[in-house]
Formats: structure tokens, C-alpha cells, sequence
């Protein structure tokens, strides 16, 4: 009995030790769906024997809501530059030892100077997309339109339009139709900002964060607030002809989609690797050629093979979301306040 005992006890050991070095070759990344080309982890583990694990989110908040809750055993997270931002303030991603990542200076200053309102040294993140809120126009039914936010106060179009079901979105695009920045603490604009969206909300058929790119294509909606890569990813050539697609200078808005290193990750060395690995022009060229957008990578530009839907110079006076905790429980309150007016 005792023999048998002793055997197993070894085999368990023998068991853990090779699920140990088995996690040696492991990284784990929590992130947005569609956005990284699969070939690209494939290709990363052909090269290093890593295997990228992927787990998927459809917002920042249920990304950080997991995390908070619990939700350890990542290494690399993907979040936007305000929940970077909060992430860091948090203590849940760590600064970034860039002497493992000698091809860090391969980004766009542009895109590294619109975070620097929280990280004026760029430690905290590895920005891999910079992407634009817009307004899609279908100039086959609405001929003439305003290149802004007012677009929503054309009672011709009532019921053919759709903004996104997103407080931080709207509320910055009304404050900043209004001449206001969205770090605004005084509540007289931000309820000026409400009243406007209630005029927009009359002209609207929903608040739609999630169908918009495919009732744009079928017709159904004739102009929708949304962004880019889900819009035109569901039209074809043809189809793309019929469309104007505006970056509102005012009330625009922006993203900057960065990769960040948790600090409880546990393959900390296959995340610089990832790291590292992604800022190489090639790899770059794919992951923008995948969702038609500029790259933030300037050695990467000359390998691309697809035209992007904007440049990041049509990003110029565009704000890039940042964390607003000071006023985000008064900006939420005048939300629902929208959500429920006639």
C-alpha cells in the first residue's frame, strides 16, 4: 500500500511539474473581439513556442469590472486610454521596462502626445490602434446633412438616425457641440448638454451600440453614430461609394486601444515578448491592414497593404476619452435622465 501511495504521490509531482513548464510557455490576454488577427498569435507561437490564450470582452467596463472582482491569471490586457488611465491610478498595470522593447520609438509622437495627459512619458501602455468615432451618411437618401453633431436636429431624418448606446460618447459630443470639454465639472453645461441630446433623441430611431453597422448596410438607418471598421466592414465596394463618413471637429471623438501589463501577470517574460513582437512593422502592417485604420506604427505605413478609412491627421481636434471619475456619477445621472425622456 505504502508502495502504491509513494507512486502516485510521485506521479502528481511529475504531473505538476509539467503543468508548470507547460504555463512556462503560456501568455495570457484578455481583449477585444476581432481586433487582433488571429494569424498574428499563431505566427507568434510558430516563432517562440508561446501560446497566446485569448479571453474576450465586448466593453472597458466588463473588462475592468472582472478584473476588480477577481478575475487574475492575465498578463496583458487591451484597454482604452481612459481606462488606462484608471487602471494605472488603480495599481492594476504596471510601468513598463522598455528596455525589453527596443522598437517602442516605431510609434506615432501624434499618438503617443494624446496620452499624455495621464502618462506624459507613455509608461503604462503599448498603443496598437487609434481609431475615430464618426458619423456614417448614406448620401444616396440624405443628399444634404451638416458635417457635425447638428445632423441630429433634422426632423426630415427622424427615424432613420442612431447614436450609440454610450453615456461617455453622447455626453462628450453634446458637451463638445457646445463649446465644452468633457473633464467639465460645472452641472449648468452638463445639463445643457442633456437638453441637447433630448432634441437629438426626438430625431432618432434608438440608442444602438451594437447593430448599427448592419441596419446602416441594410438601409434601415440612413445615418449612425458608430465606428469605422463595424460600419464599413458590412458594405461592399459599391455600397462604400453611397457613404460620407464625418469626423466631427466639433464634438469628435477618438480612441487610443493600447496593450497593458498587469501587475499580478504571471508570464510576465512572454508579455514583453508579445510586446516587443507587436511593434515590429510587419506585424503592425497586419493588425491595421485587419481593421482599415491608420497605423500607429510609422515604420509600418510603407508595409500596408490596405487604405485606411482616415488618417490620423483627420484626428487633429478630436478628443480622445479620458477618465472623468470627478463628474461621472453627475454625467451618468442626467443619462438616465435621457434614457427615460419622451
Amino acid at each position: 500500500m505504502k508502495k502504491i501511495l509513494a507512486a502516485l504521490i510521485l506521479a502528481m509531482a511529475v504531473i505538476g511539474c509539467g503543468g508548470k513548464e507547460k504555463d512556462k510557455n503560456v501568455l495570457y490576454v484578455y481583449g477585444w473581439a476581432n481586433t487582433i488577427p488571429q494569424s498574428i498569435y499563431e505566427d507568434f507561437e510558430k516563432e517562440t513556442g508561446i501560446k497566446v490564450v485569448e479571453d474576450i470582452y465586448s466593453s472597458n467596463e466588463e473588462m475592468f469590472t472582472k478584473l476588480k472582482a477577481g478575475g487574475d491569471g492575465y498578463d496583458i490586457v487591451m484597454p482604452s486610454a481612459d481606462y488606462v488611465e484608471i487602471m494605472a491610478k488603480e495599481g492594476m498595470i504596471e510601468k513598463l521596462d522598455k528596455s525589453q522593447l527596443p522598437s517602442y520609438n516605431n510609434l506615432d509622437p501624434l499618438v503617443l502626445e494624446k496620452l499624455h495627459h495621464f502618462d506624459p512619458n507613455n509608461e503604462y501602455e503599448v498603443p496598437y490602434l487609434i481609431g475615430a468615432t464618426i458619423i456614417a451618411v448614406n448620401k444616396k437618401y440624405v443628399p444634404e446633412f451638416s458635417r457635425d453633431y447638428s445632423i441630429y436636429e433634422m426632423t426630415d431624418l427622424k427615424g432613420r438616425m442612431t447614436l450609440l448606446d454610450d453615456m461617455r460618447e453622447v455626453m462628450t459630443s453634446a458637451l463638445g457641440m457646445l463649446g465644452y470639454s468633457q473633464t467639465v465639472t460645472d452641472e449648468k453645461a452638463i445639463a445643457q448638454a442633456a437638453e441637447l441630446i433630448k432634441v437629438w433623441k426626438k430625431n432618432i430611431a434608438k440608442f444602438d451600440a451594437e447593430s448599427f453597422g448592419k441596419g446602416f448596410a441594410s438601409g434601415d438607418f440612413w445615418v449612425v453614430q458608430g465606428y469605422p471598421d463595424n460600419i464599413f466592414k458590412e458594405l461592399d465596394e459599391t455600397e462604400r461609394k453611397n457613404v460620407e463618413m464625418i469626423i466631427p471637429e466639433k464634438g469628435g471623438t477618438a480612441y487610443v486601444d493600447s496593450f497593458a501589463l498587469l501587475k499580478t501577470a504571471p508570464n510576465k517574460e512572454n508579455a514583453y515578448k508579445f510586446l516587443e513582437y507587436t511593434l515590429r512593422p510587419e506585424v503592425a502592417a497586419k493588425m491595421a491592414d485587419a481593421l482599415e485604420t491608420p497605423s500607429v506604427n510609422l515604420k509600418a505605413r510603407e508595409l500596408m497593404t490596405v487604405e485606411p478609412l482616415f488618417e490620423i491627421s483627420d484626428l487633429k481636434n478630436v478628443q480622445v476619452l479620458r477618465d472623468i471619475n470627478t463628474t461621472l456619477d453627475l454625467q451618468n445621472k442626467y443619462w438616465q435622465e435621457i434614457l427615460i425622456a419622451d
